[in-house]
């Protein structure tokens, strides 16, 4: 009889309308090497042929079918539930890993004990580099007495592809669900870095990324409008009042100041359809930083 070993790295991936994605990224991944890899899908309740695809053509992939969208905050906390390794790593659908990732990944964790969770290397299809870390958060100039402290460079990486420790991810309770798509990989970094560890970049493990394959049906209003509801959530998680009331003042100005320029700019303008795009964008930015709802359920203000 062959005993099987606990798998090292457990590869999870929330789906949602990516069928024609996913089947590349699931066999990049079962193109690795290692052996002591176990993938774990997610499908919030995809309308395409996900579910047909990953029963049929992927059954050695563990699969949690949900009867409606939860989420990726959510989803991805239901996997961990089921999942084995010592290490988590959170893939979109919409990638590949190259070669050799896994293990470039594991190595890196293995010899850098004082990194709690790490990004890895993301490129376009077409080879450019695709930015997949920040060194600030939003707003955060308005906010260094909240962020005081803080161990390492990187702020937080790209929720498209990042490693962490089980027990660590456990400890700090997973994913705050109460970001439903964006903001979620912000939240998760500063609350791992605010228990003393670093956020990690490992530039040797490459994964190509399309990008927005759940989206690709939603009006761009619609995503603006889904990432400026995930930003006020973070704010009113981390920062205090007083941070609050001068990022809301400065996104206000900024925005009442495109709306006046594109306003009487936009007939003049070579490519129109652009340029309203961004007018609604400021719009929505104005709309909702004019709303008092932003500054509610925050922190209280911080002294010192």
């Amino acid at each position: 009889m062959v005993i099987k070993s606990k798998p090292t790295l457990s590869v999870i991936i929330v789906n949602y309308n990516t069928a024609d994605l996913l089947s590349a990224c699931i066999r990049s991944i079962q193109n690795q090497s290692e052996e002591q890899v176990e993938v774990i899908t997610v499908d919030n309740a995809s309308q395409d042929h996900s579910l047909n695809l990953l029963q049929n053509t992927f059954p050695d992939v563990k699969l949690i079918a949900n009867k409606s969208n939860l989420g990726f905050a959510r989803a991805n906390n239901q996997a961990v539930k089921v999942s084995t390794g010592d290490y988590l790593y959170f893939l979109n659908p919409d990638t590949e890993i190259r070669s050799g990732a896994f293990r470039t990944m594991m190595e890196f964790m293995d010899s850098h004990p004082e990194v709690g969770l790490a990004g890895t290397r993301i490129i376009y299809p077409d080879g450019s580099l695709q930015s997949s870390f920040e060194r600030r958060y939003p707003g955060q100039r308005h906010a260094k007495r909240e962020l005081r402290g803080l161990k390492g460079e990187i702020a937080w990486v790209l929720g498209a592809s990042m490693v962490t420790r089980r027990r660590l991810f456990e400890a700090v309770e997973g994913f705050d669900e109460d970001f439903f798509l964006y903001g979620d990989d912000l939240d998760l970094c500063l609350r791992i870095r605010k228990r003393g560890w670093t956020i990690g970049y490992i530039p040797d493990a490459v994964v190509v990324h399309w990008g927005g394959g759940s989206e690709r049906g939603t009006v761009p209003i619609e995503v603006w409008k889904k990432k400026l509801d995930a930003e006020s959530v973070f704010y009113r998680k981390h920062y205090s009042k007083r941070a609050i009331r001068a990022i809301r003042t400065e996104n206000l100005m900024q925005a009442w100041w495109r709306i006046l320029t594109l306003s009487i700019s936009v007939p003049f303008m070579k490519n129109k359809e652009e340029s309203y795009e961004k007018l609604e964008k400021y719009k929505l930015v104005f709309g909702t930083f004019r709303q008092k709802g932003v500054e509610q359920h925050t922190t209280d203000d911080i002294t010192g």
